[in-house]
């Protein structure tokens, strides 16, 4: 499997992404922002986390007008798979090909630090490994991560199982580090090829570094 990632100037997670993809066993590219395709042997694209652009304006702001953007929403919409963590998250709901957008955390403090996630939906590639109720310790690192959408909106990603993703406590009891909407972590588009989430699952494949439960999240796109 072939997984390409996205970087943008002020990206910073990319390494470690593409340590995570091929401690997994995929192949990997790492793909400048002013590159106009999309590699075409690409079965999954992902773009890392981050401070794009210095998340000057608003955080993914400027990332979707990057000359790369026009090529990731050609690829999307043909079906092509795609991933964004954290301020990937930001950007593809800029960009808008994931719903709702990401605003300043409740707090208006930047939070870093293990939190724990509840598996809402694993209908779809990205969580297929896992079950519907498992709880996940992952890391978090956002400033931006309070994720909003409308009450039609949100009527909406329940009715098509696109919540994935959501906020707990290590019992599943509910914890909101950000002041998210529904305490969602992350969702899909309606065609499940399009995910985004606000943790770092490539943070989490080793429990020397405090948790492997990113292992499984990551998996279920190599095994697609």
């Amino acid at each position: 499997m072939k997984v390409t990632i996205l970087q943008f100037p002020g990206t910073n997670c990319e390494y470690d992404t593409e340590h995570a993809f091929k401690s997994l066993g995929a192949k990997t590219e790492i793909l400048w922002h002013k590159s106009e395709t999309v590699p075409e042997d690409t079965d999954l694209l992902v773009v890392a986390g981050g401070f794009s652009y210095g998340d000057y304006l608003r955080s993914g702001a400027i990332a979707k007008f990057s000359p790369v953007m026009q090529a990731v929403t050609k690829y999307a919409n043909d079906g092509g798979k795609v991933l964004g963590i954290c301020n990937g998250f930001q950007v593809l709901t800029e960009a808008g090909l994931l719903p709702g957008a990401l605003k300043r955390n409740e707090s208006l403090h930047f939070l870093s630090k293990h939190h724990h996630l509840q598996v809402v939906s694993n209908d779809n590639v990205f969580l297929k490994e896992l079950n519907n109720g498992d709880i996940l310790n992952v890391p978090i690192a956002h400033h931006d991560g309070n994720y909003y959408i409308d009450a039609e909106g949100l009527k909406e990603l329940y009715a098509n199982n696109q919540v994935l993703l959501k906020y707990c406590g290590a019992q599943g009891e509910e914890k909101n580090p950000n002041g998210s909407v529904d305490a969602i972590a992350g969702v899909c588009n309606k065609e499940k090829n399009v995910f985004g989430l606000m943790p770092h699952p490539e943070r989490a494949m080793e429990r020397l570094l405090g948790s492997n439960d990113g292992v499984k999240m990551l998996q279920g796109f190599l095994q697609a």
